[in-house]
């Protein structure tokens, strides 16, 4: 009666693998409101597994065929979902043990932020005080290189002297983004894939455009600063993220790195 309560190795690998599958899906869709969908969809699957345990056949049947015959509606509603699921997957930084960990959250509580974000959002503060456009690209656990390699390699540890001097007005740097990794800025003049959702409001220009297509292609955080208005932004996930001041900006950028 219960030999489906027998573990072997093999099954413990088959539940750590559905384990990371499930965590990599919630944290593309949280925030969003396709994860309202997704835990619909999990409740279905999981009551249609607890009804072939019990072996209600007919009722699992028609949970099987509810689930099968929505697989390519599902992958209408989550085409852009899927794309950048896989381009996650694809671009994520293995090449540390440090990073491996990060994404895998393991050991998320003994790990901190190495970023100096109180650094990034004072020197933002300046820049926006001077109405001097830039943007910031601060890279998490997805690799980054494939943007990197369009812009000047640079190896600078982060500073407020030299982000001001990287987007002043007359630096031969000042144009396109730079992109941070672990406290360092690893490149600048970074040309950025330009979103082209018509969520974005109009007043908006080429930079917070690219900022939008950046994170709406990887889990990248970034800050902009208008050079018309000197107004500060912060772009996660494809979405504005509100803040009410520069210190609650500098601890929404806080949490989010770790």
């Amino acid at each position: 009666m219960f030999d489906f309560l027998e573990f072997s190795v093999l099954d413990i690998l088959d539940i750590l693998f559905v384990a990371l599958l499930i965590y990599y899906t919630y944290k593309l869709l949280k925030g969003t409101v396709a994860i309202n969908i997704f835990l619909g969809i999990a409740f279905i699957f999981l009551l249609w597994k607890a009804t072939e345990l019990l072996k209600m056949e007919m009722f699992s049947k028609i949970l099987g065929y509810l689930l099968s015959g929505g697989v390519i509606a599902l992958i209408i509603v989550f085409q852009q979902e899927i794309r950048k699921f896989l381009l996650m997957i694809g671009t994520t930084n293995f090449s540390s043990k440090k990073n491996f960990l990060k994404q895998l959250k393991f050991l998320q509580s003994e790990m901190s932020s190495e970023t100096d974000t109180e650094v990034i959002v004072n020197a933002c503060k300046k820049l926006s005080k001077t109405k001097t456009g830039a943007l910031i690209v601060i890279e998490r656990t997805n690799n980054l290189d494939f943007i990197a390699n369009s812009g000047d390699g640079m190896y600078a540890l982060v500073n407020e002297a030299i982000l001001e001097s990287i987007f002043y007005k007359n630096s031969p740097l000042h144009d396109g983004a730079i992109v941070i990794r672990d406290n360092y800025i690893i490149a600048t003049r970074v040309i950025l894939p330009v979103s082209d959702n018509d969520r974005i409001p109009s007043r908006f220009g080429l930079r917070h455009r690219a900022a939008f297509g950046i994170s709406e292609r990887t889990d990248a955080l970034c800050l902009i600063v208008s050079e018309e208005t000197g107004e500060i932004s912060y772009i996660k996930d494809g979405e504005f993220e509100l803040y009410a001041d520069e210190d609650e900006l500098a601890d929404k950028l806080e949490k989010d790195i770790q």
